[in-house]
């Protein structure tokens, strides 16, 4: 407002910050972790770059051209690389791209500079080597490449060193050489961004995740996961969500069985995401452009676009009153965001004119549970009509578009487990008391850190001698555990969610009972078609796993392990030595890292 010499009270500012800060400190509302991370940081204050606080993308491989083959796969990789999630689709094999052979010319030495535009450099010009005509054949040479294990100043966190990125160079080389003159496949843009992401993850930026959108028709995308088919795609392929692009009145009975097995492909309705915003409301067409979803697919985009997420408590609250006034401060960050431009041009280009924000709700279950539908069903309806009162007066007084879509339910996941709710629509994996495990590196300062406290630290089931897997007690506003509910109760709440709160969509996976619910998948899409934008699923079955990161434990269990703790010392965060956790195995919220059983 003061650059552009707007209205500007600096007392009512800082009364709205003071309610901000009290509002996040009391947890009922929160930024997303990339917010929590990046916000203040030097890429964002000094190099006035808010590509690091985005949440979600997507990219067309329909954008790929003559002139630049490679640019939607350089786009992926840039924005994995910043954390963001990115959605891809396979339209660019429609193109028909012929594979050359650059290696009758000359090699040309590229020496990878020691940047994330470097290495997106080194990638951008060895696909086009193969995918342009009479192009020289590449050497790389990576002695600027900072060695494994040193610090990466401005992004955080430490590098992996050069060799990622040299497995990614092979990857692409052993994927094109012997190929000459055939056209690139659909499965072959599938590889380009399964293996980027694999390069990003394992170079120490471990939030990345991918969705790749294919077509109903297409049995090549329908058995991209089938590794009895297609053995070599083990390596990588794992890396995307799968899901198929439909409208409503398609006929989903040829992909019920896969789902039914593995919970692939999930299903994306692009004519309902295109004309609708909140599903109660009359069509707008307001979203006309948009091309495809990000990967936990609550967050229609067009291509090339990204998008910020903000997140508020239900059960944090008292009173809608109180809730209406969490979600000013909050539609403020989301909105404040839009404000500062990325380093992409293009992108710019689309997010200014959209202004599109994510303002997502978490707790819904345990509210629903607590509070019943039909309060649930008023603070939606009323909240939303809030949010979008504010982003009427706020884009009027700072002289810009009002927001195309405002609203979500993102999947949540550490944040809202923090605030002791359930993640975004889905019920809670633990219930009301249960632990949460999470795996350290054996040598990060914080598992002594935790030890001292009394927590229980012991070796990884999976990886010993590098990692530590520690449980915290959790206390959630949970009555049941997501076993404890149907597959149409859990469907039900996700349309209610995208019927009277999210204009953009619902990021729902309807676990189900692998032994007694199987059968209920066709049904669940048949009597939801066209009342979601998006939906996937995932069978629980009974199988369990060694050091699980989801416990339920009792409350006698509880109270025991609370008594044996005491508080941590959190010196070493704020003397900058501690580093990322690990993660954990098996099912996050964004992707799977264990083999999908085969069809």
């Amino acid at each position: 407002c003061k650059t552009n010499r707007l209205p500007w009270n600096d007392n009512k500012a800082q009364a709205s910050a003071q309610d901000a800060f009290d509002r996040l400190f009391h947890l009922k509302w929160s930024p997303p972790g990339r917010g929590l991370w990046m916000m203040g940081t030097p890429l964002v204050m000094e190099q006035r770059n808010s590509a690091a606080l985005q949440n979600c993308s997507f990219i067309s491989s329909n954008e790929m051209t003559k002139v630049n083959p490679s640019k939607p796969f350089a786009f992926l990789m840039e924005a994995s690389m910043l954390g963001i999630g990115v959605g891809f689709d396979d339209k660019g094999a429609d193109k028909d791209f012929e594979i050359h052979s650059p290696s009758k010319h000359p090699p040309m030495t590229f020496v990878v500079p020691d940047t994330r535009e470097g290495w997106v450099e080194s990638v951008t010009m060895l696909i086009n080597s193969y995918l342009k005509p009479d192009q020289c054949s590449l050497v790389f040479d990576y002695s600027l490449v900072r060695l494994a294990g040193e610090p990466i100043r401005t992004f955080g966190g430490t590098a992996a060193g050069p060799e990622p990125l040299m497995r990614l160079h092979n990857a692409l080389r052993a994927l094109f050489d012997t190929r000459a003159g055939s056209l690139l496949t659909r499965t072959d843009i599938a590889d380009l961004g399964n293996m980027i992401g694999v390069c990003v993850v394992s170079g120490n930026v471990r939030r990345s995740a991918e969705l790749l959108m294919g077509r109903l028709d297409d049995d090549e995308f329908l058995n991209l996961k089938n590794y009895a088919s297609n053995p070599g795609r083990l390596e990588w392929g794992w890396m995307s969500n799968n899901s198929v692009e439909v409208k409503v009145g398609d006929d989903l009975s040829k992909i019920v069985d896969g789902i039914a097995l593995n919970g692939e492909p999930g299903v994306i309705w692009m004519d309902v995401t295109r004309r609708y915003g909140r599903l109660i409301d009359p069509p707008n067409d307001a979203d006309w452009r948009a091309s495809g979803y990000n990967p936990c697919a609550e967050q229609s985009l067009e291509s090339g676009e990204c998008c910020t997420l903000v997140e508020t408590y239900l059960n944090r609250h008292e009173s809608l009153e109180d809730y209406k006034k969490t979600l000013k401060v909050a539609y403020l960050y989301g909105k404040t965001v839009t404000l500062l431009p990325t380093h992409w041009q293009d992108t710019n280009a689309i997010m200014q004119r959209n202004r599109r924000i994510g303002t997502s709700m978490s707790g819904i279950a345990n509210f629903a549970d607590n509070r019943g539908m039909t309060t649930l069903r008023s603070w939606m309806n009323e909240g939303y009509a809030v949010v979008r009162n504010y982003d009427k007066v706020y884009s009027e007084w700072l002289g810009i578009r009002e927001s195309i879509k405002v609203t979500t339910v993102k999947p949540s996941g550490t944040v809202s487990i923090l605030a002791g709710e359930s993640p975004g629509v889905h019920w809670s994996p633990g219930g009301e008391y249960f632990l949460r495990g999470i795996v350290f590196g054996k040598d990060d300062p914080m598992v002594k850190q935790l030890e001292k406290a009394g927590y229980v630290a012991e070796a990884s089931a999976y990886t010993p001698d590098t990692s530590v897997y520690v449980q915290f007690p959790v206390h959630s506003s949970a009555k049941r555990n997501e076993k404890d509910v149907t597959l149409f109760e859990k469907a039900n709440l996700a349309v209610l969610a995208q019927r009277y709160w999210s204009d953009n969509s619902v990021s729902v996976t309807l676990s189900f009972d692998a032994d007694t619910e199987r059968a209920h998948v066709g049904t669940v899409l048949h009597m939801h078609d066209g009342q979601v934008k998006t939906l996937s699923f995932l069978p629980m079955g009974n199988m369990t796993y060694a050091q699980m990161p989801y416990t339920e434990i009792s409350e006698a269990e509880y109270n025991e392990y609370v008594g044996k703790v005491s508080l941590v010392d959190l010196n070493p965060v704020y003397q900058g030595n501690a580093v990322d956790a690990v993660g954990e195995a098996f099912c996050t919220t964004d992707v799977c890292d264990f083999p999908v059983r085969m069809p």
